[in-house]
């Protein structure tokens, strides 16, 4: 069943509703023709977000991308950070976006920063509704610029450029969440130890190989 533009605000609403009791916030922007055993992680938020898609959009045709599946070139299926800018949910600062930088040619990746959340956030999935059309009561929102400072723009890269390992750049702003102990030792536990990490947490049980159906408190906004 294809929606008009004015049933947009209502898939929008529905599905922001229901992922956020699921601990995730959603970023509508309009798109111009977008062409083994997972992480715990990977498996809770597609279990999470097939469940409410179905639940709320069940006559649309909505193509899911997740960050962690890759093209067969090996390349992500989207630009996650790129995606996370043009929607309006976190600025993306990248090395064009400093004047002068210090580094001379030296490649820096760049990385998003949220109004809210500092880089204590992670952007788990991109949503296409392709029967949706967004008219003009849906605008579309530049990102918050949050680290407006040339100096701390510069701090933010090398950060996390240098030293991502001590989280620091998460912190380049006040937050108002971070995660949790618990989350930052899933997180840096070497994907192929985080189900024994799980169950040493009582999360799941030995015999447990799913772990994807289970909402635990590591799961974060997108």
């Amino acid at each position: 069943m294809a929606a008009h533009a004015e049933g947009a605000p209502e898939v929008i609403r529905h599905l922001s509703e229901c992922l956020k009791a699921k601990g995730c916030e959603i970023y509508p922007f309009k798109s111009h023709g977008c062409e083994g055993t997972r992480d715990p992680i990977d498996e809770c938020v597609t279990q999470t977000i097939s469940s409410c898609v179905s639940l709320c959009c069940p006559h649309q045709c909505v193509d899911v991308m997740y960050d962690y599946e890759l093209l067969p070139s090996r390349r992500p299926k989207f630009l996650a950070q790129t995606a996370a800018h043009v929607s309006g949910a976190a600025f993306y600062y990248q090395k064009s976006d400093i004047h002068n930088p210090p580094w001379l040619d030296k490649k820096m990746f760049g990385v998003c920063v949220h109004p809210r959340l500092g880089g204590w956030f992670a952007i788990r999935a991109l949503l296409i509704f392709k029967d949706v059309l967004l008219g003009d009561e849906v605008q579309q929102k530049d990102p918050v610029d949050c680290v407006s400072r040339q100096e701390d723009r510069i701090e933010l890269l090398e950060r996390f450029n240098f030293r991502w390992q001590d989280w620091s750049y998460r912190d380049i702003i006040p937050a108002e969440e971070r995660y949790s102990p618990r989350q930052k030792e899933y997180f840096i536990t070497p994907p192929a130890q985080r189900g024994a990490l799980l169950r040493h947490w009582g999360f799941m049980a030995e015999s447990d190989t799913d772990s994807a159906n289970k909402q635990t408190e590591l799961s974060r906004p997108l």
